[in-house]
């Protein structure tokens, strides 16, 4: 992709994704996630209702009048956006690949949290970290996530979930909320994940193709697995071989809601079809 029009492709992200961060996302984002505590603002003359522990008695014997103490909620968070760049994630059978959706979505959640005056991180994972930027504030840095989504190229193409996890566990030390996005077709992450999950605010966003459920009876046909490389052929117009390929995609799938709900984690499930701006919205309204 040439640099005019990746440019174009950023711009064209921007307009959307931040039109929806501002009109709908932001106000949600804000109550959904809270602030670290409660810090001092400022003090005023007691009025009538006011809790009489908020009493400052050194403000108060030196004015000879009451005031108290006025507290506001910190609100400055660190949002973290975890994304699967395993080669499974370059796959699509509608309009938009998996990786295309995966943009705009995280796109909207970084927006959302800039308005919010927060800062916004990006790791890009396979099995191993491919990418990390470290956490900041603004426009600009948004805009630097957005390009590397939609340019960056992964080393490896397999899929890890420990990784990342383990690797922003050690990174950050205070209190983040974390976005990790995937397909979640990774070997066993329930342990790093209930770790992770007991030091930061998680929610897993899965996102998926409707074909990628289940093999369609189309006789023999040669398959190239995207993680791994290889290229065999399968006997589609067996039950038994469409059968165990459906098994392992829901035994995967729901791993996945049982992992994260052990956790404590939130879930989101997003097909490449369904709306992720209604999807973003019901789920900030549920928390």
């Amino acid at each position: 992709m040439d640099t005019k029009e990746l440019l174009k492709k950023v711009r064209k992200i921007e307009i959307k994704t931040k039109r929806l961060s501002d009109h709908i996302f932001g106000g949600e984002y804000q109550s959904t996630f809270k602030g670290r505590g409660m810090a001092f603002s400022e003090v005023r003359q007691y009025q009538f209702g006011d809790d009489v522990r908020a009493i400052d008695w050194n403000v108060t014997a030196r004015y000879n009048d009451t005031f108290i103490k006025v507290f506001e909620e910190e609100r400055e968070l660190t949002m973290m956006l975890i994304i699967d760049i395993s080669g499974s994630n370059f796959f699509g059978s509608n309009s938009m690949f998996k990786n295309e959706y995966v943009t705009e979505l995280a796109a909207t959640l970084a927006f959302s949290a800039t308005k919010n005056n927060d800062k916004v991180g990006l790791i890009l994972f396979s099995d191993i970290v491919e990418l990390y930027i470290p956490p900041k504030k603004g426009k600009s840095h948004v805009l630097r996530i957005i390009r590397e989504l939609l340019e960056f190229k992964s080393k490896n193409k397999k899929t890890d979930i420990n990784i990342p996890l383990k690797f922003v566990s050690n990174i950050l030390k205070n209190r983040s909320i974390a976005f990790i996005i995937s397909d979640f077709i990774s070997k066993d992450y329930s342990n790093s994940l209930k770790i992770f999950s007991s030091k930061h605010d998680l929610t897993g966003i899965r996102v998926f193709d409707n074909t990628e459920e289940s093999i369609p009876n189309l006789g023999l046909i040669d398959i190239n697995d995207n993680e791994t490389g290889q290229r065999i052929t399968v006997n589609t117009g067996s039950k038994a071989v469409r059968k165990k390929y459906s098994e392992y995609y829901f035994n995967k799938r729901n791993e996945f809601i049982d992992y994260f709900k052990k956790s404590g984690s939130g879930i989101i499930e997003c097909n490449t079809n369904d709306d992720y701006q209604k999807k973003l919205l019901k789920y900030f309204k549920s928390r």
